[in-house]
């Protein structure tokens, strides 16, 4: 390893280790829908992230939503919701996760909702009032996400100064009005030598969650590399997808959701699904997935493992054999998995070998996996975050 990577790998470790990074979920859950195929009787194992998807995903119609993370950070963030599901109304809990702001937060959150949070939680949102409390920095601009947000939008405000030309182009009625903003009034305004520069840092990569593995990846398979990759994504978000609702991107250009470009589980009828039992279905567990599934003998059919196999694989490729080996001891019958990479192509299962339930001998995952890449490629195009290099559907086979 070199002085470059070791040090890259230390401020990753850090980050992650110490704060919350993820403020609201980077994984575009229609999508998921889609490639799940949820049914009434599925039980869902998802990485947390900030709980939007876990929360989507139990609207889709599933049986039980399973949100795994180890940094309890995350599983804070959700446990929120789900308390203000609960003791909130529609107005204060779109106001408080919508908007980002709440005025009087800390006595909100004192009187109607530590009580029904997990003490790890409480803890964390004991010291955190000011995620909340601010109107002119709400709680999307707070986590290593948030902070890069917010240096994003200094940028565009106080640097370029080009924010009315930005919300011209959120508000554009046709998608040719939104590419043609941005290809002639913002692209070659926005990606100058510093804005290039920032990017190509590992400190600024692990801010936004991506790691040195995911940076190397881009770099060996992306002819023009790691800044023109981010570049061509922003441009097939605002020349090829519309953004009246892209609520991924919404978010941290302007600092809060609308009633007509959120996640599924901040709209009204939503949140009275969710308030009348449905949030009850999503449970947290601070733990690494293997870690949750040997130590809880529960039969699951969906996987959603976001994009971490990515690092596992380029660091404990060990840990990436052995958490397969717990999934596939939980796995049902009928077991799909979805997962995002920030690779356009990954071989890493291609390597891993495993003794498969009921078998004496070890055998290769990939002869255990049926995948559908077709439908997975057609699904990538649509996906309204487009930072990932590529996602994967894949059926088990016993």
């Amino acid at each position: 390893m070199s002085f470059s990577e070791w040090m890259s790998s230390k401020v990753f470790k850090y980050v992650h280790g110490r704060h919350l990074v993820y403020n609201t979920c980077w994984e575009d859950p229609r999508l998921d829908r889609v490639a799940l195929e949820l049914g009434p009787e599925d039980n869902v194992l998802v990485i947390t992230s900030a709980g939007c998807n876990a929360l989507d995903y139990i609207l889709a119609g599933c049986k039980h939503v399973y949100a795994v993370d180890m940094n309890f950070r995350q599983n804070a963030v959700l446990d929120l919701k789900k308390s203000a599901i609960k003791n909130l109304n529609y107005e204060e809990f779109f106001q408080l996760f919508g908007h980002g702001y709440f005025p009087q937060f800390k006595s909100l959150y004192k009187s109607k909702l530590r009580q029904d949070l997990p003490e790890m939680s409480q803890r964390f949102w004991d010291k955190k009032y000011v995620y909340f409390s601010r109107k002119k920095r709400s709680y999307y601009m707070h986590g290593t996400s948030g902070q890069f947000a917010r240096m994003i939008n200094m940028y565009i405000n106080k640097i370029l100064r080009i924010r009315p030309v930005v919300n011209r182009m959120l508000n554009a009625e046709t998608l040719e009005e939104q590419a043609k903003i941005y290809k002639e009034e913002l692209q070659k305004r926005f990606w100058t030598r510093t804005m290039r520069f920032i990017m190509n840092r590992d400190t600024t990569l692990s801010m936004l969650g991506v790691p040195r593995a995911q940076r190397a990846q881009i770099e060996s398979q992306y002819a023009e590399g790691l800044v023109r990759f981010v570049q061509d994504c922003l441009e097939a978000v605002l020349c090829e997808l519309p953004l009246r609702d892209n609520y991924f991107w919404r978010v941290y250009i302007t600092g809060s959701y609308t009633p007509e470009c959120c996640p599924e589980y901040l709209k009204e009828e939503n949140f009275e699904k969710l308030r009348g039992g449905l949030a009850e279905q999503v449970t947290t567990y601070t733990d690494s997935v293997e870690g949750f599934l040997r130590k809880n003998d529960l039969p699951i059919s969906r996987f959603v493992l976001l994009d971490h196999m990515d690092w596992l694989a380029s660091n404990l490729f060990p840990a990436l054999v052995s958490e397969w080996e717990a999934i596939l001891m939980r796995a049902t019958d009928n077991a799909r998995f979805i997962w995002r990479s920030g690779g356009l192509k990954t071989d890493f299962l291609e390597r891993v070998e495993l003794v498969f339930p009921g078998q004496a001998e070890k055998t290769k995952l990939v002869d255990h996996l049926k995948f559908y890449p077709e439908q997975a490629a057609d699904l990538h195009k649509l996906d309204r975050v487009h930072t990932y290099g590529s996602f994967y559907i894949a059926d088990l086979i016993k």
